[in-house]
């Protein structure tokens, strides 16, 4: 069961962008068919009632990566271009949202720790879903219909099926680190000159997402990024003001 009212966003996203309905439930079954059962107790009990960092690719994750070193215990759900600068700098994500577009070393590097890997199937990554094979811990999503193991929480870009993720098993709140979801790309995203355009479209329609979401969300919301409709803006001393870690 994804969020209330997904199915309509899902529309918009196919006559937005012009993908294939039938794309992403091939790769979903594909994707379904390389899966071990994992359990999502397992990510339940990491998030379920705790505060959650979501972290992105974007600008501001440069001045981010200092703070976010500082709270070791909190569970941290990244998006797949945030995993590299994350491990160079000794924090671990227990949990990495991808679709595989990504660094894939890097991505088959973490895939074989601990960390949960998040692996999207939609019509364009068909030929990328057999790196999920060697990920120790897998979990499958899709953004169409729940098919066997791989399961709809919602969501479109990397960065905010994170957001979605969490807030989908109870996350008590979510702060965001490097979701900017502006004009200019973080270094770290690994985005050719070419693809510039559908990436800031596609980061564009995912801050609409987020504020789709927010007023319906359980989690209490914070944003450490660029301000966003219905999470709350903070500086990092008032998160340290709000966190006990």
């Amino acid at each position: 069961m994804s969020v209330t009212g997904w199915n309509v966003k899902y529309n918009e996203i196919l006559e937005e962008f012009g993908y294939s309905r039938i794309k992403d439930h091939k790769s979903a079954v594909l994707l379904d068919s390389m899966l071990k059962k994992y359990p999502l107790d397992n990510l339940r009990k990491m998030i379920c009632k705790r505060p959650v960092f979501v972290i992105g690719a974007g600008p501001s994750l440069s001045s981010a990566l200092p703070v976010l070193k500082k709270y070791k215990k909190i569970t941290k759900i990244c998006a797949d271009t945030a995993v590299t600068p994350l491990i160079q700098n000794g924090i671990s994500p227990q949990v990495v949202v991808t679709d595989l577009d990504g660094d894939l070393e890097t991505l088959r590097r973490i895939g074989r720790t601990d960390s949960i890997m998040v692996v999207h199937a939609h019509g364009d990554n068909y030929d990328r879903l057999e790196l999920a094979r060697g990920f120790r811990n897998c979990i499958g999503t899709t953004q169409t219909r729940k098919t066997g193991k791989v399961h709809n929480f919602g969501g479109f870009t990397d960065g905010d099926r994170c957001v979605f993720l969490a807030d989908y098993f109870g996350a008590s709140e979510i702060f965001l680190f490097g979701m900017d979801f502006g004009a200019k790309i973080g270094r770290y995203s690994d985005t050719k000159r070419l693809d510039r355009a559908t990436k800031l479209k596609k980061l564009k329609y995912g801050r609409t997402l987020l504020e789709w979401l927010a007023p319906q969300a359980k989690a209490n919301l914070f944003t450490l990024s660029k301000p966003i409709r219905g999470f709350k803006k903070i500086t990092y001393q008032e998160l340290k003001r709000t966190i006990h870690n």
